[in-house]
């Protein structure tokens, strides 16, 4: 028969030894309205249902296809019930969703849940949930804290790629001062660069040079009393941590930072907070290179292949 092709419970069922010798036999289908059923055994003959018929009865046949295994209409009645989440009906819908195994529904279910909680809450379904079903009530507050806790760790982590991205863009514009010139900061050996428009990086490169300025004037820098300073010398130092041709590196105290570090490493004082946060800037940095567009990491590839051959 065509509804034993389709279901593999109905199969079950009509193959059972009958207890009555007649051509007859009843399948009982209870909990549902007559109209559904007929729906749902149209659709047994005929694999077809109307979206008038999904949007009437499709509560209904996502519980008479879970419990006869019609995977078919089970896939359609999880798209057509998505469809129609909204808030008044989000909970109703994500227990039978629980209670037939349409892990897809469910999810959707929750993610609604999770966007407008608020409302949620005034709902009638959410308050028969509450009495009813405080193992779902559990979970669903589980999934939100979860939600919640993802949400701040993202948040978290935009902001320290954010930092790391300005020390980046912190540690070109100190390269740059120091070997070309900005405006009116330059290497000891020559003029700063005087450019007609304002620099590719003017806000980070005027207040680094405001920095450098107050630095090699700061009187309380003897002490260690300026944190101003303090910001320059980390600054410094996190430049000498992340440069790799010291030798020939015009920016003050390079050098000596490197043996420094050097010293510490054979003394075993390592700090492994600062070589965590170097690693963090330079792959910012990596990161930040290769989201820029191609003509323009072309042109930087151009220039410093230029500038390695001038050296060589």
């Amino acid at each position: 028969m065509k509804q034993a092709s389709v279901s593999t419970v109905l199969e079950k069922i009509l193959d059972r030894p009958r207890k009555r010798r007649t051509n007859e036999k009843v399948i009982p289908i209870l909990g549902v309205p007559c109209d559904a059923v007929v729906v749902f055994v149209r659709f047994l003959y005929s694999s077809r249902c109307t979206e008038e018929e999904m949007d009437r009865y499709g509560v209904h046949l996502l519980a008479l296809s879970h419990v006869f295994s019609v995977h078919q209409l089970k896939q359609r009645c999880t798209k057509g019930l998505a469809r129609q989440l909204m808030v008044e009906n989000v909970v109703d819908v994500l227990q039978l969703a629980r209670l037939c195994d349409a892990p897809d529904l469910y999810l959707k279910c929750m993610k609604l849940l999770s966007k407008d909680f608020k409302s949620v809450q005034k709902t009638e379904g959410w308050k028969f949930l509450q009495e009813n079903d405080a193992w779902l009530e559990l979970e669903i507050l589980q999934f939100l804290d979860e939600i919640e806790s993802r949400q701040k760790r993202r948040s978290k982590n935009r902001e320290e790629q954010s930092l790391y991205l300005q020390l980046s863009e912190a540690m070109e514009c100190l390269e740059h001062i120091c070997t070309e010139g900005c405006t009116n900061v330059g290497p000891y050996d020559k003029e700063p660069t005087k450019k007609m428009g304002p620099c590719e990086k003017f806000s980070t490169c005027q207040g680094l040079q405001f920095l450098i300025k107050h630095f090699a004037t700061c009187k309380k820098r003897i002490s260690g009393g300026c944190c101003r300073c303090k910001r320059m010398w980390q600054l410094l130092r996190l430049h000498s941590s992340i440069c790799d041709q010291s030798d020939h590196c015009k920016v003050p105290l390079c050098r000596q930072f490197k043996l420094r570090t050097q010293l510490e490493r054979k003394g075993r004082h390592d700090d492994g907070r600062w070589r965590l946060l170097v690693k963090k800037v330079v792959s910012a940095k990596a990161i930040s290179s290769l989201s820029l567009p191609k003509r323009k990491r072309d042109q930087e590839s151009n220039v410093l292949a230029g500038h390695t051959h001038r050296h060589c």
